[in-house]
Formats: C-alpha cells, sequence, structure tokens
C-alpha cells in the first residue's frame, strides 16, 4: 500500500519542449525509477523508502502529462521520453557517473530506450513486472476498461484483480490513480517507436524482476531474456505479486535489486 508520507525533495528540471519534475531521495548510487502506464511517481514511494534503506539515492520521474512533468503527448514516441529522464540522469550524476534505470511495466521499455539511446548515461536496467514479448491480449482490454470512464468501480476492481494483483492482495488502491490521457499517448509512442529501437536495452546488464503470478508472463516466457541476452540478464521471480510488482512486494522488490547491484559491484 502506499505510504502518503512522502519526504523526498521535489525538483523541476526545463526540458526541450516542456519540464520534467522528479522526487529525490537518500543517499548511495543513483537509481531512477519510472512509473507503469498512466500512474504517477507517488505509488513507488513505498519501493523508493525500501531502496533508501539500502543504500541508494532514489529519483521517481513522473511522465509527460502527470504534473510537474509537461511536454508534447502527441506524435511523441519512447525515444522523446527518453530524453524526459536523460534530463534528469545529467541533473543528479556526477562527472564520469552513471545510474541503474528501473521501469515498472510499460516504464521498462522506456527504461530499456535510456539504456539504448543513452548509454554513457546507465550502469544497469531493473525491469520490474515487464511483460513478454507476447502476452494474451485480453489483458491490454483490461487496461483500457480500466482507464474508460463508463467502466464501474465494481468492473475496474475485477479488472486490476485479473491483470494486476495476485489473490490476497489489496486492489482496491489502484481503483484511483489512472490518468487516462496519459495512458493514450503512451501508447500512442509505442506503435511509433520500432521494437528494434530499444529491445536491446544497450549493453547495460538487467536484472529481470517479474512477479511470480503476472500474467504478462505467461508459461514459458519467465526466460526469454536470458534465452537471447545470456550472462547480461539475471532473472528472478518475487512470489505472491502479479503485474503491480513494485505496489505489491516493495520491501522484498528492493532487496532483491540490491542483492543483484551487489553482486554485480562484487
Amino acid at each position: 500500500m502506499t505510504d502518503h508520507a512522502d519526504t523526498d525533495d521535489l525538483r523541476i528540471l526545463p526540458t526541450r519542449d516542456g519540464q520534467v519534475g522528479y522526487r529525490v531521495g537518500g543517499e548511495g548510487p543513483l537509481l531512477l525509477l519510472m512509473a507503469s502506464t498512466g500512474r504517477c511517481c507517488a505509488e513507488l514511494w513505498p519501493l523508493a523508502k525500501a531502496l533508501q534503506g539500502h543504500g541508494f539515492r532514489v529519483a521517481r520521474v513522473e511522465p509527460r502529462g502527470i504534473l510537474p512533468s509537461r511536454g508534447p503527448m502527441q506524435n511523441v514516441s519512447f525515444h522523446d521520453f527518453a530524453a524526459d529522464f536523460a534530463t534528469v540522469l545529467s541533473a543528479e550524476l556526477g562527472e564520469g557517473e552513471r545510474a541503474i534505470v528501473a521501469g515498472h511495466a510499460y516504464g521498462t521499455w522506456v527504461a530499456r530506450t535510456v539504456a539504448a539511446d543513452h548509454p554513457d548515461l546507465v550502469a544497469g536496467v531493473v525491469l520490474l513486472a515487464s511483460g513478454a514479448k507476447q502476452w494474451p491480449q485480453h489483458l491490454s482490454a483490461a487496461i483500457t476498461a480500466i482507464n474508460a470512464p463508463e467502466t464501474s468501480d465494481a468492473e475496474r476492481l475485477a479488472a486490476l484483480r485479473l491483470g494486476f494483483f495476485a489473490e490476497g492482495n489489496d486492489a482496491g488502491e489502484w481503483l484511483t490513480g489512472w490518468h487516462p490521457e496519459v495512458v493514450a499517448s503512451q501508447r500512442a509512442a509505442r506503435v511509433l517507436t520500432p521494437q528494434s529501437d530499444w529491445w536491446g536495452t544497450g549493453a547495460a546488464p538487467i536484472l529481470d524482476l517479474m512477479g511470480g503470478a503476472d500474467p504478462f508472463r505467461p508459461a514459458g516466457s519467465e526466460d526469454e531474456l536470458v534465452r537471447e541476452f545470456g550472462d547480461r540478464v539475471t532473472a528472478e521471480a518475487i512470489p505472491n505479486a502479479s503485474h503491480a510488482m513494485p505496489a505489491e512486494k516493495p520491501r522484498e522488490a528492493a532487496a532483491a535489486i540490491a542483492r543483484w547491484w551487489g553482486g554485480l559491484q562484487s
């Protein structure tokens, strides 16, 4: 559940065609967090707080369309979104430093684009509940239903339980916090960005951190990135978590990230 006592500093930077807002706190290696489709960074506060406890400085960046971030929302691609996040990295990193870039669900695609477009800024990439290369289309339909104004709360809750929350976890907090206009922009950007532009994720090491009950990772897809990219990828699944894994299990996710990063440094 979201801890609303968010104590991280709010910062705003100008971009080429707007501005990008983010919250940052903690001490240590910089780790940048991106939220899921149509969601804001506030829900990542429990994860950020846990990561700070493991010795990371964490920046949670709002996507375009969620204030204070703003910029063109039409005819844009993942590369435009990645440029916004790279603006934050350039401001927060010291000379010669690189950051860990972590994205949740949709945010994994943008994180991978940042790594591909700005490899000099990225030391590693964390994929939080990344979807498989292909997943059942009824899950995409569930996201559409969640964001439709005519959807009742009961129908929205059913869609959240179907696609995002494992059995026994509270999906109610995600009944709100959706930004349909951001979802529309992000979906259009996906269409305008060839998958080949970002799929390789630059040359950075990757943590593929899955929810053990995530329907967006159907059976047989759990090791697809390991099979494709070999030793660059560490794959791990968190039990009793679905596609909303960073919100369902923030402490467990933070511990897994810390273990992975510590292993890379040893």
